[in-house]
């Protein structure tokens, strides 16, 4: 089983990046997210995720284990294969996770190939999969402004979790984040605290 292939990147075309691991290329199918933060003749470092069938063995490259944990979880859904998974994916990990965690089904039938019944259906099935995040109520109503905050921070700790970081993880990248920022901008924040921090 390959966990991750690390190397110089010799071919990189929408949906395709081949890495250079000691004169073997691997060529990876990866997401518009991944394929982003790649660049021509650099290292790169992708978690591979291999799927193999009677005419067929892709490897499936993710430029963090989040993206790879994302894309197993939607492939573990009735009716999303790789390519739909790679299509919803293209916005990054966290964007789906928010998706998911926040019913918001427009952004998964941006995706290519992705109705309106599919995005219902991994709503339905990833919720429960994704923690108690959904279980939190920010609906509308007259919400007191502190209460509100919470309510950011409290989602974006869940969209953390389900993405692998332990309480304390977060909890250190989180801290000095702006509580009146929204969501997304606070998991996008801790994403980027971790990776600086390695």
């Amino acid at each position: 089983m390959l966990y991750y292939v690390s190397g110089k990147v010799t071919v990189l075309e929408p949906g395709l990046a081949v890495i250079d691991c000691g004169g073997v290329g691997y060529g990876c199918r990866v997401t518009a997210y991944t394929a982003a933060q790649l660049k021509l003749d650099k290292l790169a470092r992708l978690y591979i995720t291999e799927s193999i069938r009677e005419d067929a063995f892709d490897l499936y490259g993710f430029i963090s284990r989040e993206e790879q944990r994302c894309y197993e979880l939607l492939t573990s859904v009735s009716g999303v294969g790789p390519k739909a998974a790679m299509s919803i994916l293209a916005s990054g990990p966290q964007n789906f996770t928010l998706a998911v965690m926040t019913g918001d089904e427009k952004l998964l039938t941006a995706a290519q190939g992705v109705g309106k019944k599919l995005a219902q259906r991994i709503i339905l099935e990833l919720k429960d999969k994704m923690g108690g995040a959904t279980e939190l109520d920010f609906s509308g109503g007259p919400v007191a402004a502190a209460p509100a905050q919470s309510g950011g921070i409290a989602l974006a700790q869940a969209a953390l979790q389900e993405l692998g970081y332990s309480p304390a993880e977060i909890a250190a990248a989180l801290k000095g984040a702006d509580p009146k920022a929204s969501t997304e901008e606070l998991v996008r924040y801790a994403l980027r605290a971790m990776v600086m921090k390695g």
